[in-house]
């Protein structure tokens, strides 16, 4: 059975790396799915889960990133993010939290780069909040 490399990493650290059956994550123009043998690719990818079904035992994998690039190559991909939190390090309380802060700061935005870092942060939450339905409906 043929195999692609996998690894996901954020500035703070390696959050994934090893071999997987398939990979899907939130691309630019929607969600893509990548398989062994895939053409080569670079595109920017938007805050959401990333899915990796492992090789070696056929679990899912889960990553939410904050947005950052994909590379694809034949053998390999490689999502370079922004912000990455493995998928059992998620906590809904806490981005409930943040997603509230965030729409309060856009209500009392003073100037509109305050407007556009706040929505930034709520679109943020707001798809944290739905990779955490994901992972919770495939569990």
């Amino acid at each position: 059975m043929a195999t692609i490399h996998v690894d996901v990493v954020s500035a703070e650290e390696n959050i994934f790396s090893g071999e997987a059956k398939f990979v899907a994550l939130p691309g630019e123009n929607g969600e893509l799915g990548i398989l062994p043998r895939h053409t080569p690719l670079i595109t920017r990818i938007k805050p959401g889960a990333v899915r990796i079904e492992r090789a070696d035992n056929g679990e899912e994998e889960f990553v939410f990133v904050a947005g950052g690039i994909l590379e694809v190559q034949p053998g390999t991909v490689t999502v370079l993010a922004d912000t990455a939190i493995r998928g059992h390090d998620l906590d809904e309380a806490k981005a409930n939290e943040a997603k509230k802060a965030a729409e309060e700061a856009m209500k009392n935005a003073k100037s509109d780069i305050d407007f556009a870092s706040a929505q930034s942060e709520f679109a943020t939450m707001a798809a944290q909040l739905a990779a955490i339905q994901k992972l919770r409906k495939s569990r």
